[in-house]
């Protein structure tokens, strides 16, 4: 939880909220999944989020503003290498809820929890070069860049440009310490 956000796993009844913003074609500009077309889509999408988290291990919440408990985003692990300890975040939030900070305190509960609940010790995030906003997210939450991979990925019809930032979880819990302390 954080003052404006629960992170909860998803819920069958989030697919009305959850297909309102997955079906936005901005929103899903920059992600490896279309917009999605159908109610029935977004529910079955959300099945494998669910089964996902059962099958895999790995943790898909859903990302649910307090003041009115809507399902605004999305955000867990893509892979997770257990014999490294290591794993890849990605996220998306709806439109509306772009440029006030959201994601910014979503991805740092989420960190805080794969990394002292879940013990991981490195946490990737890789977004297309052409999507900055993601990128500041990830400096914001104290993520490091490691480099550009050029032509990196294929998806839409074209290749892309991915921006690789990475944590690890010693060096990013010191560091939120220090965010936290007294002044």
């Amino acid at each position: 939880m954080t003052p404006r956000l629960l992170l909860r796993k998803p819920m069958r009844r989030d697919a009305r909220q959850f297909h309102a913003w997955a079906s936005d074609p901005e929103v899903a500009r920059y992600v490896f999944w279309d917009p999605h077309k159908t109610l029935s889509q977004t529910r079955s999408v959300l099945r494998a989020m669910l089964s996902q988290n059962r099958l895999r291990g790995l943790s898909s919440f859903a990302i649910v503003r307090q003041r009115d408990l809507r399902m605004i985003g999305t955000i867990g692990l893509v892979w997770r290498d257990w014999q490294n300890n290591s794993a890849e975040a990605g996220f998306s939030l709806a439109k509306d809820c772009w440029g006030q900070g959201l994601m910014t305190e979503a991805l740092t509960a989420f960190l805080r929890l794969m990394f002292e609940e879940y013990g991981i010790n490195r946490i990737e995030a890789q977004h297309d070069v052409r999507n900055r906003a993601s990128g500041k997210v990830m400096e914001k939450v104290g993520m490091r860049l490691e480099g550009v991979l050029r032509s990196r990925l294929y998806y839409k019809g074209e290749q892309a440009d991915v921006a690789l930032y990475a944590a690890l979880r010693d060096e990013w819990l010191d560091a939120q310490q220090g965010k936290d302390a007294p002044r």
